[in-house]
């Protein structure tokens, strides 16, 4: 039990210090002095950098998709789960207009070192873009569903990256706001199409 505990400690604080410092930036002695365990037994547990690269990845997926299920059993229609997903910008505000997203500077670090576990990071932005599309598919887009996701993620990741750059919090209320209307915007023309299919489904009566 005490080596599960002191795996996930170092996956935890390797995880936090891949984003606050960036991959390349973080030392495998800074992971170990963060968890505070000599080298040797540090070795035990991980034998390279990319293992705990490796590790955080799937912690992060993992995490990522029970956020997912949550927003899922929270919002009892899909533009509600949407709107979870727009407003994460807001509950981890501070980070991101530190560190950025968390999703958006890993992935792009590890293209430009065209790191082997790239892919792997960009699974993360592959559970958005799927979950994303299946509700916009729910609120009847299903043939731009695709689009219409990654136009959202899209955005998301432009917002996070100017908030880093200037740490502006109303820019964040703003954007999240803007994002809003656009979905209600989407909802409102989703509406009036099925009422005109409707109706011309009467008259053809």
């Amino acid at each position: 039990m005490k080596g599960k505990v002191t795996r996930e400690h170092i996956i935890d604080s390797a995880d936090r210090l891949f984003y606050e410092r960036g991959y390349e930036h973080t030392s495998f002695a800074d992971i170990a002095d963060s968890v505070q365990i000599s080298k040797g037994n540090f070795y035990y547990y991980f034998k390279s950098k990319d293992e705990i690269l490796d590790a955080v990845i799937q912690v992060r997926l993992e995490d990522t998709r029970n956020m997912l299920m949550r927003w899922e059993e929270d919002g009892e229609r899909p533009e509600d789960r949407i709107k979870s997903f727009i407003h994460i910008l807001t509950a981890n505000q501070t980070d991101i207009q530190m560190y950025g997203c968390p999703v958006g500077t890993l992935c792009t670090e590890l293209s430009k070192l065209n790191h082997a576990s790239q892919p792997e990071a960009i699974e993360l932005f592959n559970l958005f873009r799927t979950w994303l599309g299946r509700q916009f598919t729910l609120l009847g887009r299903e043939a731009e569903a695709d689009e219409l996701a990654m136009h959202l993620l899209a955005r998301s990741q432009g917002v996070a990256t100017l908030a880093q750059a200037f740490r502006d919090e109303k820019f964040i209320r703003y954007e999240i706001e803007q994002m809003c209307d656009w979905l209600s915007s989407l909802l409102a023309h989703s509406n009036e199409e099925e009422t005109h299919e409707h109706n011309h489904s009467r008259k053809g009566r």
